[in-house]
């Protein structure tokens, strides 16, 4: 009962006690959670930092040791292409070079050889020298021509002049101007007109295409030959005033041929006839056997008889040979008219080329 007494005595001083206790029990294992917390969060740090350092070494290493492979490999290849550059540029030096010596002997062989060029420049001064000599002799020529020309035209206007001025000539009474009685002897034109006849006086008549055209059309002797070229103007005549046409191209349409229409110039009966013409013909031509009639033989009596496709029909033979071709049979008529065998003309065809427009052309 005394230890109870005592506790209860305590009582109060017990739970301060253990709420103090309870407390520091608490800070302590706070500052053992943060110090444990503070441990653990240093090595975990350090094991990372380590682990991160090794990894970045061997990441490092690894790429050292990659682009130390690519840096190798692209030297190589620089190397090889250097090299395969070097190489060609030899081998195009060594070509070209090769190039050069046959190209200067082919040249210097074939094509600019020395020798055949001094023979062709030789060759080609003598015939350039005989050229020369021939042009040379061609233009005397042509000059020797020319003044033989000048002078035989000079002698023909000379006689012509001799020939028209023949009344000038001296007579046995009276003396000539080329005859002058004060000169020792006659003017050489005296003796030109002595040597030369007279020109007669009798004009010739000269009939022009147009005036004979123009006198035979009417008669119609023969067909007429126009002609395109235009006489030239007399002197102060005025064109006249309007659409006249040339007076040649007039009259070639106005008396031209005769141009009958196909009713005119066709008859109906005429290629019946012509027909049966020919068709008598062909057949004397044409009328040749190959078999060869024998009258002496029995050939030709065991022939089976074929009859032709026009008797074998219903219709029975055609009476070919004994009526014209085209029987006129007006109970078969359709219409009341029959057939025209000629088609009528078309006027306006006929009119082409042989009117006139309002502006004077022909139409």
């Amino acid at each position: 009962m005394a230890a109870l007494a005592q506790l209860q005595d305590r009582l109060s001083v017990l739970r301060e006690e253990y709420f103090r206790r309870q407390r520091s029990a608490d800070e302590g294992r706070r500052i053992k959670y943060k110090a444990a917390v503070k441990i653990q969060s240093w090595f975990r740090g350090c094991r990372v930092r380590a682990y991160m350092r090794y990894l970045t070494k061997m990441v490092i290493s690894i790429q050292k040791w990659w682009r130390g492979y690519q840096s190798r490999r692209h030297f190589r290849k620089i190397v090889e292409t250097a090299y395969f550059i070097m190489k060609m540029n030899f081998y195009n030096e060594m070509a070209v070079r090769i190039q050069k010596r046959w190209r200067g002997y082919y040249v210097r062989k074939y094509i600019h050889n020395y020798y055949a060029l001094k023979k062709y420049l030789e060759a080609l001064s003598l015939n350039n020298e005989v050229v020369r000599s021939e042009l040379q002799e061609y233009t005397e020529m042509k000059e020797n021509e020319e003044k033989r020309k000048d002078l035989e035209k000079k002698e023909k206007e000379k006689k012509y002049q001799a020939r028209k001025m023949h009344y000038l000539l001296s007579t046995e009474q009276i003396a000539g101007i080329y005859n002058s009685p004060f000169r020792k002897f006659p003017d050489p034109m005296e003796l030109l007109l002595r040597s030369s006849k007279p020109l007669s006086h009798r004009g010739q008549q000269i009939k022009s295409h147009s005036a004979y055209e123009l006198r035979d059309w009417p008669t119609c002797r023969r067909p007429p030959s126009f002609f395109t070229e235009q006489s030239l103007p007399l002197i102060g005549r005025q064109k006249p005033q309007g659409p006249f046409r040339n007076t040649a191209e007039v009259l070639q349409q106005r008396y031209k041929p005769l141009e009958p229409t196909l009713r005119v110039a066709a008859s109906v009966h005429l290629p019946l006839e012509k027909a049966r013409e020919d068709m008598k013909r062909e057949k004397w031509i044409n009328g040749i056997h190959d078999n060869e009639f024998l009258p002496f033989s029995s050939y030709h009596k065991n022939e089976k008889y074929e009859p032709s496709i026009l008797r074998a029909g219903k219709y029975g033979q055609e009476t070919y040979g004994f009526k014209h071709f085209r029987e006129v049979q007006p109970k078969k008529w359709v219409a009341d008219k029959d057939f025209h065998t000629v088609s009528p003309s078309i006027v306006l065809f006929e009119k082409f080329g042989k009117t006139y427009s309002r502006a004077g052309q022909i139409v």
